[in-house]
């Protein structure tokens, strides 16, 4: 009998995977589909020779994440490549915030009203991301603090509102900066916990940059598979599991999938029938004939670009999608990986990717209010374009099983719900059945490609397995 049977090979469920097989655990996962990556895939979904990422690109929680850093994934392959600028923050006027490894640099593209309040903000966090990241990518009350004075600190900013966080700020720029950031929750910048969110990647950009893999985000999957491999693992795709009976017999099953798959193939009944999803994104990659025009310098020597030049346009574009309406003047975050990793073009080319929020399931098309954004602050990207793909939230659906209705979050993160997913526990990688675990993003720490959800849920399987032995 195996020791733990993973179902899913996305950067979670291999995580887990490999900290069970550490610990002389023998452990097997099973991919429905023909490739293991889940999130973390790379592709070519335009033309020839250009590589594109499908899911997840940009990893600012992936490059310092405690879990992947306590792995040797430079020896299976993963090398990060840093831009001149983790991300940029483009205006009409052809300026730019800018979001530096360097604080002093962010903070002079801020105005002089706000550098200061900038320094002011991040300075009790600098040089202390090891502890950071370590307590705050967890269950929040699964054990003490290890630095406990930063936690405090932390979590009296963490827990405001984006809306609230942003009134330290006097102009535009640093109001917008903020909001971009924490809009990578997909949630009402009104809404608990959104002001910790920005205040997460800027911190992350600061200490450890928003790095891309060399190749793609498939790198990832690829060097977790190999240190699996070399433990004793191992992974077979091309296997959809549809009930427990299908796979071999085991002491635990760890599921980095929906919860609602998760309950409906373990035979959970309705544990999980009021688990909510969120908003979706529509979802454009490009094949270029040449880099963004960006007009504002900056954002050309950026690996991440947003595109939301006030707070309200920003707030606006959330609210659309949370309330279920078309979108008409979208937020966008974009990536443009080929700036430092020309591995994924042929020569001269490059990839461009974007998305923009939607509402969950949201059948439409919104290719043209993507590029009339675009055009604002890059005239001329439409002459670039060589080939889309594009993917609205059914089409993501396909792609990957777990982002229900185009949700890449995998749950909503509204309200408390970051922290209390995929509901209120004490162990929430553990279900009514006592040999079935959940690893995917819909438990804490939450979304990101950062496997520190796998690497909880490994934590509790083991915990769980030495008691019975």
């Amino acid at each position: 009998m195996l020791d733990a049977v993973v179902v899913g090979a996305g950067p979670n469920g291999l995580t887990a995977a490999v900290e069970l097989a550490r610990r002389g655990l023998a452990v097997e996962v099973y991919e429905a589909a023909e490739g293991i990556g889940g999130g973390a895939r790379t592709e070519e979904l335009t033309l020839p020779g250009f590589r594109h990422d499908p899911c997840s690109a940009v990893h600012p929680l992936g490059v310092r994440s405690p879990a992947f850093t306590a792995m040797p994934l430079s020896r299976y392959g993963l090398e990060w490549v840093h831009p001149e600028l983790p991300m940029a923050h483009p205006f009409p006027d052809g300026t730019a915030a800018v979001l530096s490894r360097l604080v002093g640099e962010t903070a002079g593209s801020l105005g002089p009203r706000d550098a200061g309040a900038y320094r002011r903000l991040v300075a009790p966090f600098q040089g202390k991301w090891p502890t950071l990241a370590a307590d705050f990518l967890r269950t929040q009350w699964d054990g003490l603090p290890r630095d406990p004075v930063t936690y405090a600190r932390f979590g009296m900013v963490a827990a405001q509102p984006a809306a609230l966080l942003t009134r330290r700020f006097h102009d535009e720029k640093a109001r917008a900066l903020f909001a971009g950031l924490a809009a990578h929750g997909i949630a009402p910048l009104t809404g608990f916990g959104t002001g910790g969110m920005a205040l997460l990647f800027a911190i992350a950009a600061h200490e450890g940059g928003w790095p891309v893999p060399r190749g793609g985000s498939q790198s990832i999957a690829d060097a977790l598979a190999g240190y699996l491999r070399a433990l004793g693992g191992t992974i077979h795709t091309g296997f959809e599991v549809k009930r427990l009976d299908d796979l071999p017999p085991a002491r635990a099953y760890v599921f980095d999938t929906s919860p609602t798959a998760m309950a409906r193939i373990a035979g959970l009944g309705k544990m999980f029938a009021n688990y909510r999803y969120g908003p979706a994104v529509f979802k454009i990659d490009y094949a270029l004939d040449g880099p963004v025009p960006w007009t504002a310098e900056p954002a050309r020597k950026a690996g991440t670009v947003h595109i939301g030049p006030t707070y309200g346009e920003i707030k606006d574009a959330l609210g659309a999608a949370l309330h279920g309406d078309d979108p008409s003047v979208p937020f966008l975050i974009t990536s443009q990986p080929t700036l430092m990793d020309r591995t994924r073009a042929p020569g001269g080319k490059h990839t461009f990717w974007v998305y923009g929020h939607v509402p969950n399931g949201w059948e439409g098309d919104a290719t043209e209010v993507i590029e009339r954004q675009l055009e604002r602050f890059a005239p001329g990207f439409r002459d670039l374009v060589l080939a889309r793909a594009t993917a609205g939230p059914p089409q993501l659906a396909v792609r990957n099983a777990n982002y229900v209705g185009g949700d890449i979050a995998i749950g909503s993160v509204a309200a408390l719900r970051l922290v209390v997913r995929p509901r209120l526990a004490r162990v929430p990688y553990a279900t009514a059945h006592p040999a079935v675990f959940l690893c995917s993003s819909a438990t804490p720490p939450g979304p990101g490609v950062h496997g520190m959800s796998g690497h909880h849920a490994a934590k509790a399987v083991w915990r769980s397995l030495r008691r019975v032995r």
